[in-house]
C-alpha cells in the first residue's frame, strides 16, 4: 500500500499562539499554572489526551479555541504564564560560563513527564530530574537518549491479580518532540554499523526549559524491519536487541551531537548502557589527529564520567564473547589493537578468556571519574569493583559518590508548592541553588501545613477510588468488590504507601509476614491504618509478579480490599498522587541492595514521613526527628531471619511510635507532634536531597574539572596528551622490572609519642626516572583482626641519592598515635597531567 503522509497541526488563533510554544517545552511539567491553561481550555480533552498538552490542542474544537481567544480572563492568565516562561529562559543562572563546549549526558531512559513515556522507573526519573535541574542552573549540558516507539509497558492486572503487559504505540507528532532538520528542511541523520547492517537514525529534540534532550530513532523507511525495531521498546527484545540499542545510544549518540554541531567535550555515562561512546570518541580522535588508541584514551579518560546505579550484579550489562565478536571484531582493527586487548577493556581480569564483556568495566576503565549514587552505595561499589585495581586498599578505590536528588517543583504538589512559595518567598523559585531557603519552613503555621496535607490525602483517596473502579470494570469482578471500591480507603485514616519496582529484594510483602498483627492494625476503628501499594514487575520477573498477586490475594482473603489496595500501572502521575497524599512512605529493601532510591525524597518534600530500612539515601539522611529507621543498618546472612526480625521491627514502630503519634490530637484536632516531624523532614530533605544540590556536586566535582581537562589536554597541539601517553607507554614496558630492594627504619619494639621515625627505601627503578614515580610511606594503626593498616596515612618520600643502580628514598615522621603502629612502602605513577594516580595495574608494594 502506497500511503502519502503529511502532518496536521492545530489552527490556533493568534492570541493563543503562545500555547503551542509552552506545550512544546517541558518547562510546563514543573509549572502547574502552565498546566492549568490546558485544563482550563478543555478539561474533557485534557483527560482524553492523557494529560498531553500538544494532543489537547489538537482535540479542542475550533469553536472553543475562538471562544477562548476572546476570553480576557484566560488571555491574562496566558500572558502571565508566557511572560514568566520567557523570563525563565533569559534570566540569570547559577552557571555563568560559556557554552562552546558541553557535557553530554547519556541515559537509556528519561522520565520527564507523563506526556513523554520513554522511562521505566527510577533511572529514568532521575535522568529527567537531572535535565530539569540542569536547565534551572543553566549548565552547559545536553541529554542523549533513544526515542522508543512503545516506551515501557502498560501494566494491567487480571482478575487473579497477575500482572499482564501491553505496549501502546507512542504518537510522536502529538508529543513534545521535534525532528531536527538541516538548513534545507531535510531530517538530520546518522548511521551506525550493526553487524554489517547500516542502521540509519534520525534525531528528535525535546526542549527542557533552557536545555535540550536529543533522542535517536531508527523507525525509518530506509531501514529493514529488524533495524526499525531497535528503538521499538525500552528494555524490549532479547540480548541482541540490547546490544543494538547500546551501540546506537553510545556510538550513535556521539555522531548525532556532531551532526547537529555540538561538541561533547566531556561525557557523563548514566549507567553502563552508553559505554561504547568511549570507543567512538577514541576513534574520532585517532582519525582526526592520527593518534594511536592509547594516545586517544589519554584525552578521553580525563573527560569521561561514569555513574554506577546498582549493587545488583544482574543490573550490570554483560555480553558473551560470541556477541562481541559479531558486533565488534572489526573495531579492534579500527582502533589498532589486538582482539584480546579489545576484550580486555571489558574484563576485570584481562587474561581470563572465559570472562564475558562487561559494560560497567568498560566505562570504569575509560573514565577518570566514577561515582555511586549515595554514600553507602559508594562504599558498596568500591568493594564490588575493587578487582579493577588489584593491590589498592579498599578506601582508595577511585569510586566516589554523589547522592541522588529530586527536582522539587516537579514533585511537590501544586497545593503544597503554593504554600511554600508564599512563605519561602521568590528565592525559592528564582534561585533554587540557595538551599538554605528551606530553613524558613517554620514560618508556615501548623494549621495551614496540616490542612494542605489533608487536602492532598483527600485527593489521593478520590484518585485511587477512580482507578480501582476502572480496574474492576475492565476485569469484571463481582458486585462485592465493586462496593468495596466505592468505599475504598478513608480520607482521614493514617495512610502508608509503598510504591516502586516490584523486585524481590525490595520486599513489598514484608508487612504480610504476621497477618494477624497487620489485620488488627487495619481493622482498628479507633486508629485505622490503610496501605496503598503500586509498582511494576519486570515482564520476565515471575517472582516479582507473584509478589503483586500475593498482595491482592491477601487483601481478598482477609476481606480488607477496601483498606489494602494495589494501584496498577505505576507511572509519574500515580507517583505524584502517592508521594503527596500519603502520610508514611515505606521502604523495605535488603541492605545494601538499594543504591539510592528517590521516591522517599519526593514524599519528604511534600511532608510525608519516611519509614525505611537504613539503605540507599536514607542511610545518610535518617534523623529520628524527621522519620523512622527499621533496624540500625544490620547485615544478615540468613534472609528468613532478616525478614522475621525486620518485619517485627516494622510492626513495633507502627504500634508504638507511628500510629500513636499520628492520632495524638490536641483540642484543635491537630497532631502537633506529627506536624513537627513533617517540618523537620521538609527542612532537612529539601536542602540535602534537592536535585540542585546534586547538580552542584556533579558540576564542582566532575563537570567543571572534566571541561577544564578537555581544554588543557587539547591545547598546544595536544602536548600533554602526547606526554602522558608516552609516559604510560614507557611505564607499561618498565613496570614489571621495578623492584623494592629493601626497606630500613629506626623503629624500636616500643616507641614514645614524639619520637621521630626514619624510614629508608632502596629501589631499583630500571629505566624509570625518580621524578616519574610517587614513592609513599603508608602508615597508621595496625588492626588486631586483620593485621593490616587501618585508616592509613600516605606521606610522600623524598629521593635522597643514587647508589649505582639503586635509588634511595627517605622520610622522617613523628610518632603521634599510640598503640600498635605499622608502615610499609608503595610506588604509584607520578605525572603532572595525571588526574589521580590510581590507574589499573600500576601499584607496587614492599
Amino acid at each position: 500500500m502506497n500511503v502519502s503522509t503529511y502532518t496536521v497541526k492545530p489552527k490556533l488563533p493568534a492570541a493563543l499562539k503562545p500555547l503551542e510554544e509552552i506545550a512544546r517545552n517541558l518547562w510546563l511539567s514543573w509549572n502547574y499554572d502552565a498546566v492549568q491553561l490546558f485544563i482550563r481550555l478543555d478539561f474533557d480533552a485534557w483527560l482524553k489526551s492523557q494529560q498531553s498538552p500538544i494532543r489537547t490542542l489538537g482535540m479542542v474544537s475550533q469553536e472553543r479555541l475562538a471562544q477562548t481567544a476572546n476570553d480576557d480572563s484566560y488571555l491574562a492568565a496566558l500572558k502571565e504564564v508566557y511572560d514568566r516562561f520567557q523570563r525563565y529562559k533569559k534570566g540569570d543562572t547559577w552557571y555563568r560560563g560559556n557554552y562552546k563546549d558541553v557535557v553530554a549526558y547519556f541515559s537509556m531512559e528519561y522520565g520527564m513527564d507523563a506526556a513523554l513515556p520513554i522511562y521505566s522507573g527510577g533511572l529514568g526519573i532521575l535522568s529527567g530530574d537531572h535535565m530539569k535541574a540542569s536547565s534551572d542552573m543553566g549548565l552547559p549540558l545536553v541529554g542523549i537518549g533513544l526515542l522508543y516507539r512503545q516506551g515501557y509497558f502498560k501494566q494491567m492486572l487480571n482478575a487473579d491479580g497477575f500482572q499482564q503487559e501491553s505496549y501502546p504505540e507512542n504518537d510522536w507528532y502529538n508529543m513534545p518532540v521535534e525532528r531536527k532538520v538541516d538548513k534545507d528542511g531535510a531530517p538530520i541523520k546518522i548511521s551506525v554499523d550493526l553487524a554489517g547492517q547500516q542502521a540509519v537514525a534520525q534525531i528528535w529534540e525535546v526542549k527542557v526549559g533552557r536545555s535540550s534532550l536529543y533522542l535517536l530513532d531508527t523507525n525509518m523507511e530506509e531501514n529493514t524491519q529488524d533495524i526499525r525495531n531497535v528503538t521499538a521498546a525500552l528494555y524490549g527484545g532479547d540480548k541482541e536487541t540490547r546490544m543494538q540499542q547500546e551501540i546506537l545510544l553510545g556510538i550513535g549518540g556521539i555522531r548525532a551531537l556532531r551532526a547537529i554541531g555540538i561538541n561533547p567535550a566531556a561525557t557523563h555515562m548514566n549507567e553502563g548502557h552508553s559505554a561504547f561512546l568511549a570507543l567512538e570518541r577514541a576513534r574520532e580522535i585517532m582519525t582526526e589527529k592520527n593518534f594511536s588508541f592509547h594516545e586517544a584514551c589519554e584525552l578521553i579518560w580525563p573527560t569521561n564520567l561514569f555513574t554506577t546505579h546498582t549493587p545488583v550484579p544482574a543490573g550490570h550489562e554483560r555480553f558473551d564473547i560470541a556477541m562481541m565478536d559479531k558486533y565488534f571484531k572489526s573495531w579492534s582493527q579500527v582502533l589498532g589493537i589486538s582482539w584480546k586487548e579489545f576484550l580486555g577493556l571489558g574484563r576485570i581480569d584481562v587474561n581470563d578468556e572465559r570472562e564475558v564483556f562487561c559494560m560497567t568495566v568498560l566505562a570504569m576503565k575509560l573514565s577518570a571519574y566514577v561515582n555511586g549514587v549515595a554514600r553507602l552505595h559508594g562504599v558498596v561499589s568500591r568493594d564490588m569493583w575493587r578487582g579493577l585495581w588489584p593491590g589498592l586498599p579498599l578506601n582508595e578505590v577511585p569510586i566516589g559518590h554523589v547522592t541522588n536528588g529530586v527536582h522539587p517543583r516537579t514533585w511537590i504538589s501544586s497545593g503544597m508548592l503554593e504554600l511554600l512559595d508564599r512563605y519561602l518567598g521568590p528565592t525559592f523559585e528564582d534561585k533554587p541553588t540557595e538551599l538554605s531557603i528551606w530553613e524558613r519552613i517554620d514560618r508556615i503555621s501548623d494549621e495551614e501545613l496540616w490542612r494542605t496535607h489533608e487536602r492532598r490525602r483527600e485527593r489521593l483517596v478520590a484518585f485511587i477510588r477512580e482507578r480501582i473502579h476502572a480496574q474492576y470494570v475492565r476485569t469484571g469482578v463481582d458486585m462485592r468488590r465493586f462496593r468495596q471500591a466505592e468505599d475504598a480507603l478513608s480520607p482521614y485514616a493514617l495512610t502508608l504507601c509503598f510504591a516502586r519496582r516490584f523486585a524481590t529484594y525490595k520486599r513489598g510483602n514484608l508487612l504480610l509476614r504476621d497477618p494477624e498483627r497487620l489485620i488488627r492494625l487495619v481493622k482498628n476503628n479507633d486508629r485505622p491504618v490503610q496501605l496503598i501499594f503500586s509498582g511494576k514487575a519486570h515482564p520476565h520477573d515471575i517472582p516479582g509478579k507473584e509478589l503483586i498477586r500475593e498482595l491482592i490475594h491477601f487483601a481478598d482473603k482477609y476481606d480488607v480490599s477496601n483498606r489494602i489496595v494495589f494501584v496498577e500501572n505505576y507511572d509519574m502521575n500515580v507517583a505524584k498522587y502517592l508521594t503527596s497524599g500519603g502520610d508514611v512512605w515505606l521502604n523495605t529493601p535488603r541492605r545494601p541492595m538499594e543504591a539510592s532510591g528517590t521516591s522517599g525524597m519526593k514524599a519528604a518534600m511534600n511532608g510525608v514521613l519516611n519509614c525505611s530500612i537504613m539503605d540507599g539515601w536514607w542511610d545518610e539522611a535518617y534523623d529520628p526527628e524527621a522519620g523512622w529507621s527499621i533496624g540500625h543498618g544490620e547485615y544478615y546472612h540468613d534472609e528468613k531471619l532478616q525478614d522475621d526480625v525486620e518485619s517485627k521491627a516494622l510492626y513495633d514502630l507502627l504500634e508504638r511510635d507511628i500510629i500513636p503519634l499520628f492520632y495524638q490530637r490536641g483540642n484543635d484536632g491537630l497532631p502537633r507532634g506529627w506536624i513537627k516531624m513533617m517540618k523537620a523532614s521538609m527542612r532537612q530533605i529539601g536542602q540535602s536531597m534537592s536535585c540542585h544540590r546534586m547538580l552542584m556536586d556533579y558540576a564542582n566535582q566532575f563537570y567543571f574539572p572534566a571541561l577544564k581537562n578537555y581544554r588543557r589536554f587539547s591545547k598546544d597541539d595536544y602536548a600533554e596528551t602526547k606526554s602522558i601517553a608516552a609516559y604510560f607507554a614507557k611505564l607499561q614496558h618498565a613496570w614489571p622490572g621495578l623492584k623494592i630492594i629493601k626497606t630500613e627504619s629506626n623503629a624500636k619494639p616500643v616507641m614514645q609519642r614524639g619520637d621521630m621515625l626514619t624510614v629508608t627505601a632502596h629501589l631499583d627503578l630500571g629505566s624509570i626516572s625518580p621524578n616519574e614515580l610517587l614513592v609513599e610511606l603508608y602508615h597508621g594503626t595496625v588492626s588486631n583482626q586483620t593485621n593490616e593498616i587501618a585508616d592509613a596515612r600516605k606521606t610522600e618520600m623524598k629521593w635522597v641519592k643514587c647508589e649505582g643502580n639503586i635509588n634511595v628514598y627517605q622520610i622522617r615522621i613523628e610518632c603521634v598515635d599510640t598503640g600498635m603502629q605499622g608502615h610499609t612502602i608503595r610506588i604509584l605513577p607520578k605525572h603532572e597531567a595525571l588526574i589521580h594516580p590510581y590507574r589499573c595495574g600500576f601499584i607496587k608494594w614492599a
